[in-house]
């Protein structure tokens, strides 16, 4: 009878844990608008001090500081960057101290832009009308430094081809740099007089209007650039010694580390030979510090490539001259000590330098190049140690004095965990687990990561793939392929997904992310390969990957959806017509149709001019395959996108049409490059309703598209 009571216990236990087993992701749950594999982790933002890291409790709503060791909270308030707040209201610029009332700077009917405080704080420096000028805070007397601005002429404000490519859209066209001793402002001249105007026609009110961009398209002119030097207290602008008129580019400038020169960026039209210089802001002569070139390009760094060491004698520069991204020990002269990390893989971040040892700590993806460790090196390149651990990506954030840091980590089948290390990489203590404490009780789409041979043997392409909920192999299951595709751009790695692909996993649709051989997983070396010919090797390997999805037994044969946004969006739409026998449907948002359509900047470091290079241009166009176009493509774009113009997608339906493809357009009206909230949520309905009919063959669920 005992026996007969413990095993109906143990069978009554079993079928409870089997019951418990089977819980489903609901569809709050699967869209991921509610937790369930996870539960909050506080979120850890830096540190404070050497001992105490920021955290941010989640139910609280507070910050702290912790101290890593014993746990200890205090209240935290992040110290304000200044006490001193510019700003500008109602066009003008106003300057408040703490809590005090707003002091009015400027009274001009004209709008005023960028407003930059100078490091001593006597100074506000912004732009109006593309010229700069400067108010005395103390006295409000107005500096103006430049008085030749014109409607293609701006000082200080930058021409949308280096806003949009060089300087930055963080930047807000803002092309001014106050010195660290506040005895100078630096700033770019731009003359886009010879630069094509490209209208953006903007269709609300009776008549409309046209905004007119000056956008250089592949092969254009490009805007003159000058750099000039104002003294702060006004006079005569000093000159960089360049010439405005050569084909040139200039990347951003910094000051160097005692702000006795700007160091200057500069790079040939041709985006195969960049130099630094450094630049006497009192006279404008110039000193070449550092010269590189490459056969394929040499990329422009938003914030330099160069860290200065307090020695005031070395610099540490990062490069991927040799095929692979590496840091560099020079002197301040430009004389190269020694490499410091070599090797067939890539450092990401320079964090820390500890010059009394004369160590450095950083970010890389050495183990794989779908993970980030955190390392230490000698500056002599000896002594490399790993310091993370196990098979994860990690979010490292190293404490101030680079003696502990913490870790976030990661991989597709673990929820991110938290972690405080010392410098060797020796575990200290466990600070955190999202894995929710019935993780294990629910049936999801597993997500692996797996790698796909190319079809010439030579790589092994990473890929992330999420299978259905319910994966059986003997059915037949959908596949959406989600890509970006360009040049340095993978977007696979082993980090957690979250439940954002769950919804499609209940629903039985297979989703993949595949890197090819330039996405920057191969290094440089890779990405090289796509000069004079983008699309060629990103179609290839997403060819070879979808030949290998067809020839699972599990994959629905005749369906396979490619979809991506700007140059997914290209590669989609080159996928439904270059590759047209491989994809059957396609979903592309705002796509590059043709390289001569898009900017100089951006398409001649990849494909050279239309002029030096014609057939690499009609090679890599999606209008020049029209005629092989079968399934189903779906284009969406913004009809004021002021990136990739509307005028792509006119382009390819002018084909389209013209040869009697069918096709399905979507037209956002008043939108950019992005989609704003209202455009947004339309474009996620028609996505649902776009898989429905034709991945999934059933109608929309009631209530998932409100």
């Amino acid at each position: 009878m005992k026996n007969t009571i413990v095993l109906c216990l143990l069978t009554a236990s079993l079928g409870l844990t089997a019951q418990a087993q089977q819980k489903r992701l609901n569809q709050a749950q699967a869209l991921g608008s509610q937790l369930s594999l996870t539960k909050p982790m506080n979120m850890v933002s830096g540190w404070s001090d050497d001992t105490h890291f920021i955290e941010f409790d989640t139910k609280e709503r507070k910050q702290y500081a912790v101290h890593m060791l014993t746990g200890e909270r205090t209240a935290y308030t992040p110290p304000p960057k200044s006490d001193v707040n510019v700003m500008i209201k109602d066009k003008d610029v106003y300057i408040q101290y703490g809590k005090a009332e707003a002091k009015r700077l400027t009274n001009n009917l004209a709008e005023e832009l960028n407003p930059t405080l100078s490091p001593d704080g006597k100074y506000v420096a912004f732009t109006r009308d593309n010229d700069l000028y400067a108010v005395e805070v103390a006295t409000g007397k107005e500096i103006r430094y430049t008085t030749d601005a014109t409607d293609v002429i701006y000082n200080g404000y930058a021409s949308w081809v280096y806003f949009e490519e060089i300087l930055g859209r963080a930047t807000r066209y803002k092309a001014f740099w106050w010195a660290p001793d506040s005895k100078h402002l630096a700033f770019m001249r731009f003359d886009d007089t010879k630069v094509p105007m490209f209208p953006i026609n903007g269709s609300t009110g009776q008549h409309g209007y046209v905004e007119k961009t000056r956008y250089p398209k592949a092969g254009d002119p490009n805007p003159e650039v000058r750099i000039g030097f104002a003294p702060t207290a006004g006079g005569q602008v000093v000159w960089a010694d360049f010439n405005e008129k050569d084909d040139q580019y200039f990347g951003t400038p910094y000051w160097s580390f005692d702000g006795s020169n700007m160091m200057v960026q500069w790079l040939n039209r041709g985006q195969d030979n960049l130099k630094f210089y450094a630049v006497n802001p009192t006279t404008g002569t110039k000193k070449e510090i550092y010269d590189e070139k490459q056969t394929s390009w040499v990329d422009l760094d938003f914030d330099g490539r160069i860290e200065y060491l307090k020695d005031n004698k070395h610099y540490i520069l990062k490069s991927d001259k040799t095929g692979w991204a590496h840091f560099y020990l020079y002197t301040l002269d430009g004389k190269l000590i020694n490499p410091i990390t070599s090797g067939k893989w890539q450092v990401s971040n320079l964090l820390y330098t500890d010059e009394k040892a004369k160590v450095i700590y950083f970010t890389a993806r050495k183990e794989a190049s779908t993970r980030t460790d955190l390392y230490r090196i000698g500056y002599n390149g000896k002594n490399l140690k790993r310091l993370t651990f196990g098979e994860y990506t990690h979010q490292v954030q190293l404490a101030p004095n680079g003696k502990n840091f913490i870790t976030t980590y990661s991989n597709v089948s673990t929820p991110p965990k938290r972690t405080l290390l010392d410098n060797n990489g020796k575990i200290l203590k466990e600070l955190g687990d999202s894995k929710a404490d019935d993780f294990d009780q629910y049936i999801y789409g597993k997500t692996e990561m797996i790698t796909i041979p190319s079809e010439d043997g030579l790589y092994q392409l990473p890929a992330v793939i999420t299978y259905p909920t319910d994966f059986d192999q003997t059915k037949k299951y959908p596949v959406v392929f989600s890509i970006y595709g360009g040049p340095n751009a993978g977007s696979v790695t082993n980090s957690w997904k979250g439940t954002g692909n769950q919804w499609w996993a209940n629903e039985g649709i297979v989703q993949i992310a595949v890197d090819h051989r330039a996405s920057g997983q191969f290094g440089k070396e890779g990405v090289a390969l796509m000069h004079r010919n983008l699309g060629k090797w990103e179609m290839k390997d997403y060819g070879t990957a979808a030949k290998w999805l067809k020839s699972q037994s599990w994959v629905d044969s005749k369906k396979l959806l490619i979809t991506g946004h700007s140059y997914g969006g290209y590669m989609s739409a080159l996928a439904l017509t270059m590759g047209a026998d491989l994809f059957d449907f396609g979903y592309a948002g705002a796509p590059v149709t043709s390289w001569e359509l898009y900017d100089s900047h951006y398409t001649e470091r990849f494909m050279d001019t239309p002029q030096e290079n014609p057939e690499g241009y009609k090679a890599a166009s999606v209008l020049t395959y029209v005629d092989q176009y079968k399934g189903l493509l779906r284009i969406m774009h913004g009809d004021m996108d002021d990136n990739v113009h509307v005028q792509n997608t006119i382009q390819l339906v002018d084909k389209l049409t013209n040869t009697n493809k069918h096709f399905e357009l979507m037209i956002y009206p008043g939108s950019r490059h992005g989609f704003g909230p209202l455009k947004a949520g339309h474009d996620r309905a028609e996505r649902f309703r776009f898989y429905y009919q034709h991945l999934l063959n059933k109608p929309v669920p009631e209530g998932l598209i409100k």
